[in-house]
């Protein structure tokens, strides 16, 4: 983890979604959240358009971000993003708090204190272990939920979360569950649905650990993303193009990023997936090349 420079912390780490409520990480995971008619609140039910296949279509099956180097690809990018690193797997064990507002960041997609899914990560872990030694945060962990306190939580829980990334493989494991089923999977799943490649679906993914997927006070959720995109181009699985739809999303992703409190700097969406967008690398096919808040990056 490189120490933080003259760029904001809270541009650096900017992954925390709250997950109790669908609601983004720019508010607490208690505050409410409001969906576009049709979508679901639940992460694991968001709504999928159903595919139309054209008759042209190739019969070879794409590959998609859930074939595990993809997601390795996918992680890596998260990465660059979250952490200013691709070596991703040294970040179970990061905790900081970067001054947005939600307390603690933490892990491999920026859990936070705040918006109550760190908090989802640790019962996940009781739930596998029982008696590990994070159990003992959890009435803290569940009374600063909402807040940026540090109140029953401080030195000792971060060096006790190190402790487990670092001698736990079950804690690991939690935060890799964590991930996968409120972020990646209804990523994967939605941009499936909805007729993009693997690069869309990162598109998704990303813009899911960003945001949360409904909205809440300071943020703009998935949903709404989404529904701002299809108001500018058709859906790659209702006959539109694939590069004039991901555009639009990351247009009104870029919109929404710029009038938010911690998410001014849209780098992650401009000289990095727009650059793939650009480039027609819709199946996120190495080498790869791109830059955020100012660092370069190179896969391939």
């Amino acid at each position: 983890m490189r120490v933080l420079g003259p760029i904001a912390a809270v541009s650096v780490l900017v992954g925390c979604v709250g997950v109790d409520t669908g609601g983004g990480k720019g508010g607490g995971g208690s505050a409410g959240s409001v969906l576009p008619s049709g979508i679901s609140s639940a992460v694991s039910s968001v709504a999928p358009t159903p595919v139309r296949p054209s008759p042209k279509a190739s019969t070879a099956r794409p590959v998609d971000l859930d074939a595990p180097a993809k997601k390795e690809i996918a992680m890596q990018l998260i990465s660059s993003a979250e952490n200013s690193s691709l070596r991703w797997r040294e970040q179970y064990r990061y905790i900081q708090d970067i001054g947005d507002g939600r307390g603690y960041t933490a892990g491999i997609v920026g859990f936070c204190s705040g918006t109550g899914d760190m908090l989802k990560v640790v019962e996940r872990y009781t739930a596998a272990r029982p008696g590990n030694i994070l159990e003992e945060f959890l009435p803290a962990l569940r009374a600063v939920r909402g807040t940026e306190s540090h109140e029953g939580l401080g030195e000792d829980f971060t060096g006790t979360w190190q402790e487990a990334a670092d001698t736990d493989p079950l804690f690991r494991a939690a935060q890799d569950t964590q991930r996968d089923r409120e972020y990646f999977a209804p990523a994967v799943r939605q941009g499936k649905a909805d007729g993009v490649g693997a690069l869309g679906q990162f598109v998704y993914f990303d813009a899911f650990v960003m945001h949360g997927l409904g909205d809440s006070p300071n943020s703009t959720g998935f949903a709404t993303l989404r529904a701002r995109a299809r108001q500018r181009a058709a859906l790659p699985a209702e006959g539109g193009d694939e590069k004039a739809y991901l555009n639009a999303f990351l247009d009104v992703r870029a919109d929404s990023m710029r009038r938010e409190r911690s998410h001014g700097d849209i780098s992650r969406v401009e000289t990095a997936q727009r650059v793939f967008v650009r480039a027609g690398n819709l199946t996120l096919a190495p080498p790869l090349r791109w830059r955020v808040y100012g660092d370069s990056y190179r896969i391939g």
